[in-house]
């Protein structure tokens, strides 16, 4: 009799297993090149490699970056449209995959490339309007008019991609007591206290840290102990590593570039992440290279490179670690796909699956929760 119930239990425990396996992946995308809802819904099997479409959004405009409520129930979107940018709220039923449009407000700057939010607070980073603007969240997950704006201001040495501040990312500290504020425009990181409660000066600066003239700095990722910030720069290929304390203070301590050796093709660096497991780094370059590299992160927070792989498209904007680390998924904003591989958690190394999900004009990539 026990041999039976524990044969029933192990059958149990590992559909379980496969229950949890299934993730939901939201898919960003740019509306004006080509035919797209804006965003879509997929159901993602984290065993196989699989993938089904659940829903999409309807006539949303350029919905590139998006931002989930820690409850699995809002999702918050950019609408990257020049002069005429806002960020919306919607409803999401992650068993459906639908969502269900609550509100816009006009982002107060060009071009708002990426965002996030808390309980509290919805924040955006302008890339043209080279501003960060938070908006509050009202009970039913909607969001108010701006609350607080913030105008960087200055330039950097590449006068056509620098000719002023451009911000591209902001980013909370592992505690939520501070965010950082990648400036492609003016070289540097800024950090921002937080104050999540207050009405209107949610943001109050704390310093900013300068990085190498020209570099562009975009996107960074903490490490999985918080004590590091792995951060690449657009313009250059550049990969910084920053030391991070508590109290919020930044310090370079290495740079290498992401660029083969003898590389002379156009590059434009672009996302960066951690594996779950914190064990890897992954970086995306577009224009020429159109590759990903991967980094095996040491213990001191030093990386070491593993391979550079080609994405196997044009544009490589976005891509996503599934939550069990299995897969890695990545959009081209050119070749209108999403390259499914498969990884190896063990070397890091990523190999084609030769799945792929095919849709317009693909940006921002974000696993849920079913």
């Amino acid at each position: 009799m026990k041999k039976i119930y524990l044969v029933l239990f192990s059958a149990l425990s590992l559909t379980a297993v496969k229950a949890q396996n299934k993730f939901n992946l939201l898919i960003g995308t740019y509306t004006n090149t080509c035919q797209s809802n804006g965003i879509y819904v997929y159901e993602f099997d984290a065993n196989s490699g699989d993938f089904k479409l659940k829903n999409s959004s309807e006539n949303v405009i350029s919905p590139s970056y998006l931002s989930v409520s820690a409850d699995n129930k809002f999702v918050y979107a950019v609408n990257e449209n020049g002069s005429q940018s806002a960020v919306s709220a919607f409803g999401y039923d992650s068993a459906s995959g639908k969502l269900k449009f609550l509100n816009s407000n006009d982002a107060l700057g060009a071009d708002p490339c990426h965002l996030i939010n808390d309980d509290k607070n919805v924040i955006v980073a302008n890339y043209s309007g080279g501003n960060i603007v938070v908006f509050k969240k009202k009970p039913d997950g909607s969001i108010t008019e701006v609350q607080q704006l913030i105008q960087h201001e200055g330039k950097g040495p590449n006068a056509a991609r620098q000719e002023k501040a451009h911000v591209h990312m902001v980013v909370f500290s592992p505690d939520k007591k501070f965010i950082l504020s990648n400036d492609l425009g003016l070289d540097k990181v800024f950090i921002y206290k937080y104050n999540p409660d207050s009405k209107n000066e949610m943001l109050t600066l704390k310093g900013s840290v300068d990085v190498k003239p020209g570099s562009g700095p975009r996107h960074l990722t903490f490490s999985k102990d918080g004590k590091f910030v792995y951060l690449v720069q657009e313009l250059d290929g550049s990969l910084t590593t920053l030391s991070y304390d508590k109290t919020g203070n930044l310090k370079v301590v290495a740079e290498t570039s992401i660029l083969p050796k003898g590389f002379k093709g156009g590059t434009g660096a672009a996302a960066i992440k951690i594996s779950p497991d914190g064990n890897f780094l992954y970086v995306s370059d577009r224009v020429d290279a159109n590759a990903i590299s991967v980094y095996k992160i040491l213990k001191d927070g030093k990386i070491e490179l593993v391979e550079q792989q080609s994405t196997l498209g044009k544009g490589p904007r976005d891509f996503a670690i599934d939550p069990t680390g299995n897969y890695l998924l990545v959009g081209h904003q050119y070749t209108n796909d999403i390259v499914v591989f498969k990884r190896n958690k063990t070397t890091g190394k990523i190999e084609d699956t030769g799945k792929r999900i095919e849709l317009c004009s693909p940006v921002g990539l974000v696993f849920t929760k079913i």
